[in-house]
């Protein structure tokens, strides 16, 4: 089943200049980007995204490095995209995530760990909603489409 779901590239990401290198992992794999933006992340918006972290003591810190630049935000859309996009991922401690994933092969942390990825369809649609107006998610086709997926798939 097609699905749409969010990635963030956090702002270590950014400061990294690793931005274009880890679209094109999710590229290469052959999931398509529905949207895409940079945007500066305020206290509102962080408040809503880690409602349920708030209250824990690093919030302030994690909220303070959400902040130190702007995130890239990505809508992204494949095949079971949600559970594909967190494999890739890897785990949240970048220190335990095999290589060959994101977090593996770029982070050495548990919070400077390169991408925020949904984590199931329900949030994949709060949070699309949440970081995406209606009209910047773009539906368009990819001429590679048939050599992605069996005919059954999609």
């Amino acid at each position: 089943m097609l699905q749409k779901t969010l990635v963030l590239l956090k702002p270590c990401t950014v400061q990294r200049s690793l931005i274009g290198e880890i679209i094109s992992i999710f590229e290469r794999k052959g999931l398509r980007i529905a949207g895409l933006k940079m945007m500066q992340l305020d206290d509102a918006i962080l408040a809503e995204h880690y409602a349920h972290l708030v209250d824990r003591p690093f919030f302030p810190g994690l909220k303070q490095s959400m902040m130190a630049t702007p995130v890239v935000a990505l809508a992204v859309e494949g095949v079971d995209a949600i559970e594909v996009v967190r494999q890739m991922a890897g785990p949240t401690n970048g220190r335990k995530a095999l290589p060959g994933t994101i977090r593996g092969d770029y982070s050495m942390s548990g919070q400077q760990n390169i991408v925020h990825a949904s984590d199931g369809p329900e949030t994949a649609a709060v949070e699309l909603k949440r970081f995406f107006k209606d009209e910047e998610i773009f539906e368009y086709s990819l001429p590679t489409l048939r050599s992605l997926y069996a005919t059954d798939e999609v």
